[in-house]
């Protein structure tokens, strides 16, 4: 199979899907900061497509907050410290944040913090793979991909009943 893509609207904008042989490969947001060369994307496809149609169906329910985790299949492709830098973006729990030091730490060594940053920030599934739950070391939304704005919006969409009740007041 070849690459494939479909766009879909959000209320984060439009949402750019991508397949490679037959399987989810990337989300992306429209200005998305490392969006892959052209020919990444392929032809165009419905979004009620096989490879898609769950894709769009789940992110429309987490959007919705409907939805706290993904079932879905796909591969996320980079180089090895990317990938061990992805696996462990999904071990954060819905809304729950970490710092990229923290994550560092994680992965062995507490002084790759810019590294681990710039393997997030290279996240080619945003959303379904959480990179917005990754913060500065002092909380802080640092930068995001889709724009700290979209960081904002997930993160909010993730927070607990009883801070957003808190806010309220």
């Amino acid at each position: 199979m070849s690459n494939r893509h479909t766009i879909i609207e959000s209320p984060l904008g439009a949402l750019t899907l991508t397949s490679r042989d037959g399987v989810l490969s990337g989300i992306f947001y429209e200005g998305h900061w490392h969006m892959p060369p052209e020919e990444f994307f392929g032809v165009r496809a419905d979004s009620a497509d096989p490879v898609f149609a769950p894709a769009v169906a789940q992110l429309r329910e987490y959007l919705a907050g409907e939805r706290t985790t993904f079932g879905l299949e796909y591969r996320a492709r980079g180089n090895e410290f990317q990938e061990r830098v992805w696996a462990r973006l999904e071990d954060i729990p819905y809304g729950a944040t970490v710092s990229y030091g923290a994550l560092a730490a994680a992965l062995g060594d507490p002084n790759l913090a810019q590294a681990v940053g710039s393997a997030v920030g290279r996240n080619p599934l945003s959303i379904v793979i959480p990179c917005h739950r990754v913060v500065g070391s002092d909380g802080r939304l640092t930068g995001y991909a889709g724009g700290l704005a979209n960081k904002r919006f997930l993160l909010e969409l993730e927070e607990p009943a009883a801070v957003k009740e808190s806010k309220l007041f």
